[in-house]
């Protein structure tokens, strides 16, 4: 996979001592809900949950580390990922609560996209949002993503029920 550049954030493959980035990053429980994680579920990172990161990020086809100035910061990918239909899922996680709300999100997710529509020559991009994730559906709704439905009651967190938004992105649209 290459590795993705812009002016804030790395997007590249994993790599063994990024065991110590994510596990620097610890658990956050804000993050850990907007996930649709129970903040009474959320727990320390381990460094065998750390190692266990890692490993699936590297035995996956499409997944990358984030890096922002030189610390691991999340991850984002590319699922299910269709060349007959050319289609994908895509899932990001921004997991160092200080840089939420800054934009280096909406820049790795544009950095991820533009990978998928040009270079895998992609036509569409869907993801699944808890409608609660108000800061996440922006970031989506700022690279062309638009709300196609809703899922009532799909994701229990914290004991209630929540709804998932089904988003989506055509190649013609990102561009």
């Amino acid at each position: 996979m290459p590795t993705l550049s812009g002016p804030n954030v790395t997007i590249r493959t994993a790599r063994p001592d990024d065991r110590d980035g994510f596990f620097a990053l610890q658990g956050d429980p804000e993050i850990h809900e907007m996930f649709g994680g129970s903040r009474d579920s959320c727990r320390t990172m381990t460094r065998e949950a750390a190692d266990a990161m890692v490993k699936r990020l590297s035995d996956h086809p499409f997944a990358w580390v984030i890096e922002h100035r030189s610390r691991v910061i999340g991850e984002a990918r590319l699922d299910r990922v269709d060349m007959q239909d050319r289609r994908a899922s895509f899932a990001i996680g921004i997991l160092d609560p200080q840089c939420l709300g800054r934009g280096i999100g909406t820049e790795a997710m544009r950095l991820v996209l533009r990978f998928a529509f040009d270079r895998l020559q992609l036509h569409r991009i869907s993801v699944r949002v808890l409608a609660y994730n108000r800061r996440a559906i922006r970031s989506y709704e700022k690279c062309g993503f638009v709300l196609e439905g809703r899922e009532r009651e799909a994701a229990l967190v914290n004991g209630e029920w929540h709804d998932d938004c089904i988003m989506g992105l055509l190649d013609r649209d990102f561009r």
